[in-house]
């Protein structure tokens, strides 16, 4: 490992996305490198110093009181006398069962919710490694050519969808080429578009977390995320580029998949 690479990944070890490999190895390399020692020393220490500062502050009990004392107070409210009525057995019971119909209901719901939204997070992460991964020396393609009609049959028989490879040099977001990658253990195709000198990976899969229709983004250790779902496919385009670059990326993307309008 050399110094540009190990650069790239102090961040993911700092953060602990690497795996125990790539942790080796960058360890290994800050060990006998200097300068490589003293960045991962300097992140460390602000990692640290982050973490221990105090930046929350208590306002005092007489700002309370002073805003308190400000509010209106509220009018008397005459409240007439309610009338009770006994529960008989039949409704008593009737109450509780729908009660507890609806708690169980919530309940299976907020789990629902807080599992698909750990799920997501997960796979963000995934994608980010991946990306991050891809970007070493030798591990960006596997077919590296900017014509379509090589890339996409290389996919076959590799990945069990056949993701769809668009040329957009004219666009301005140049094809390069594409690599089997693999996400939360799956295989997953990527076609890789650059623009400028930032890289773009378009990871393609049958399933690589919920559905959505519609674009959602998300920033991971300050890389950009869109995903999307079309035709049976998920989409995940990852990139340091600008958010709104990428955003116009995805649009271009989408258009292509629906020359002629989404139905």
């Amino acid at each position: 490992m050399n110094c540009a690479e190990c650069e790239i990944l102090l961040h993911a070890l700092i953060d602990g996305e690497l795996d125990a490999g790539h942790a080796r190895e960058v360890e290994a390399h800050a060990k006998d490198c200097p300068g490589c020692a003293e960045q991962l020393a300097a992140f460390r220490a602000m990692r640290e110093a982050m973490a221990n500062a105090v930046l929350k502050e208590t306002a005092p009990a007489s700002l309370r009181s002073r805003i308190e004392a400000s509010l209106p107070q509220p009018a008397a409210r005459v409240v007439a006398p309610r009338k009770f009525l006994q529960p008989s057995r039949r409704s008593f019971f009737g109450g509780f069962a729908a009660g507890t119909a609806l708690s169980a209901a919530l309940a299976a719901s907020l789990v629902l919710t807080v599992f698909r939204n750990d799920e997501q997070q997960t796979i963000a992460n995934d994608v980010v490694s991946a990306h991050i991964r891809s970007l070493q020396p030798g591990h960006l393609m596997d077919v590296e050519t900017s014509d379509q009609h090589t890339v996409k049959p290389w996919f076959d028989g590799k990945v069990d969808v056949a993701p769809p490879v668009i040329d957009l040099t004219a666009e301005g977001f140049t094809l390069l080429g594409g690599r089997l990658d693999y996400i939360d253990g799956e295989p997953v195709a990527s076609v890789v578009y650059k623009r400028r000198k930032h890289v773009i990976n378009l990871f393609v899969a049958q399933r690589l977390g919920a559905a959505h229709r519609h674009v959602t983004d998300r920033t991971v250790q300050g890389y950009n995320l869109r995903h999307w779902s079309d035709g049976g496919l998920d989409y995940w385009a990852v990139s340091d580029l600008d958010a709104l670059e990428l955003g116009e990326f995805v649009q271009k993307i989408s258009a292509a998949l629906h020359p002629s309008g989404p139905s």
